[in-house]
């Protein structure tokens, strides 16, 4: 690797399997801790004048963004403020930045799946940051590679998969969308998306723009859910079972896009990167889940 890499967010789910498989190869990253406030205009400012990265892979906020229960409206405003700031910054420095989306950027009204042409529509409070974060990166900064993931797992006991086992295990009803279809895509896998990507441009093949990545089979949240409780099993015995619903029922209906499938065309045909199927990567998901616990 001849270009110096960045990675803010090291510390998450996503960011721990960026740094264990860029070191099966060789590569490592720059990987500052946040000041306590987390990142913001000011901390960024100073840290990328001090150090200059070729590139910048921005995990920052992907618990926030990716995983998180709860939103704070001012917190996500001020995560916004910066990645806008980190694009311009990068502009300025001649830096490569590569910031992570997501499908919630489009309404799920199609039943097709979605390619990087379609129009975003976002739904929610979080489609619509993202889809400001995209544009802002956009236009501050145009040697970009933005990466549009589907349902992201991983095995923070405070993610989406962490919450469903706790309810699992809990027992009572857990009601899931049985008409809602996406690519789950746990975070070994995306991991190995971001690192096919950033070594590609190692290569000075100028590859901006925006890419989709899922799992290999569209699935929906009950197929996964009985996937991974048959994973999870081996762990703990008695758990409870999902129950199938409309996702006009279900509670985050207006922020959940009911049809999320994305097309991984694109980044099969520029980068070589092919789609891993999601069920590969559940054994190891779980194993990692349990052993925190």
């Amino acid at each position: 690797m001849h270009m110096r890499l960045m990675l803010l967010g090291g510390g998450n789910a996503l960011g721990q399997a960026l740094i264990r498989q860029g070191a099966e190869e060789d590569i490592g990253f720059l990987a500052p801790r946040p000041p306590e406030q987390g990142w913001d205009a000011a901390s960024l400012t100073q840290l990328l004048d001090d150090t200059r990265p070729d590139v910048l892979i921005n995990l920052a906020y992907y618990f926030d963004w990716f995983q998180a229960e709860d939103w704070c409206e001012a917190r996500a405003a001020a995560q916004e403020r910066a990645v806008g700031r980190l694009a311009e910054l990068c502009q300025h420095h001649s830096m490569i930045l590569v910031q992570p989306s997501s499908y919630r950027v489009f309404d799920g009204a199609r039943a097709t799946a979605y390619s990087e042409k379609d129009e975003p529509i976002p739904l929610g409070v979080r489609g619509q940051l993202l889809w400001r974060v995209e544009q802002a990166v956009r236009a501050g900064c145009p040697r970009h590679v933005l990466l549009r993931f589907g349902w992201l797992l991983d095995d923070s006991a405070e993610g989406v998969l962490g919450r469903f086992l706790r309810k699992a295990e809990q027992g009572g009803e857990i009601p899931l969308a049985d008409d809602r279809r996406g690519n789950a895509t746990p975070v070994d896998d995306a991991a190995r998306v971001i690192l096919a990507v950033v070594k590609q441009l190692d290569c000075q093949a100028p590859l901006w723009g925006t890419y989709h990545y899922g799992g290999h089979e569209a699935t929906t949240p009950m197929v996964l859910a009985q996937a991974a409780l048959a994973e999870a099993r081996q762990y703990r015995g008695d758990l409870a079972e999902p129950v199938a619903v409309a996702h006009a029922a279900c509670a985050d209906a207006l922020e959940e896009p009911q049809h999320a499938v994305l097309a991984c065309r694109k980044i099969l045909h520029t980068f070589g990167i092919k789609p891993r199927a999601w069920r590969s990567g559940l054994a190891g998901l779980l194993d990692r889940y349990y052993r925190h616990d």
